[in-house]
């Protein structure tokens, strides 16, 4: 008798165990999807604010429509390559967005003395640095739950139960820099 109450209490650890990991590995995998829509919201917030910076600048320039066009295409692109499932081309895409937003939207304001001085103007400005440092974050925040959760999954006894239920083995993409950025930010210098 004591025996089968051994045996049963060591079923019993090894179950709870079991339970226990499932279930922390499902909120796991739960965090990173909340993550992935928190970039979602950022970068809708983006496009819809940069949208409204649109309808600013173009009273103040025209030959700049190019970068506008750019903008757009390339968000375009992002929604469609999303809609397919095709998550690579998406950050590509968003990626190639951030950084015109970085270099050339600036360059845009210094051209047009007029369009530096209008108070919407600069302020959508402001609101779309803040969207980008957002962005950075969210998208920071996901690659560390990602980073988390595979960590996890392959942890000993855990990629035991990952086995075992096949629902726990997800493969998430990390939000990297396109490798063109990445070779720039390691080649920068400080010129004096």
């Amino acid at each position: 008798m004591r025996n089968l109450l051994i045996l049963l209490a060591i079923i019993a650890i090894i179950l709870v165990y079991v339970i226990g990991t499932y279930n922390r590995l499902i909120a796991m995998i739960e965090t990173i999807r909340n993550n992935q829509k928190q970039v979602d919201i950022q970068l809708d917030r983006r496009y819809k604010v940069f949208q409204s910076l649109v309808e600013v600048v173009k009273k103040y320039m025209d030959y700049e429509q190019s970068t506008l066009k750019d903008v757009v295409a390339l968000r375009s692109q992002a929604e469609s390559a999303k809609a397919s499932g095709d998550t690579a081309a998406m950050m590509q895409a968003e990626n190639k967005i951030s950084g015109i937003l970085s270099s050339g939207i600036s360059v845009v304001f210094e051209q047009y003395p007029n369009l530096k001085a209008n108070e919407n103007a600069l302020q959508l400005q402001e609101e779309i640095s803040t969207t980008e440092n957002k962005l950075a974050f969210s998208k920071q925040a996901l690659n560390d739950s990602i980073e988390r959760y595979n960590a996890e999954k392959k942890s000993f006894f855990q990629a035991i139960i990952v086995k075992l239920f096949s629902n726990l083995n997800q493969d998430f993409p990390y939000w990297q820099l396109d490798s063109e950025t990445v070779k720039q930010q390691e080649n920068y210098t400080v010129k004096f």
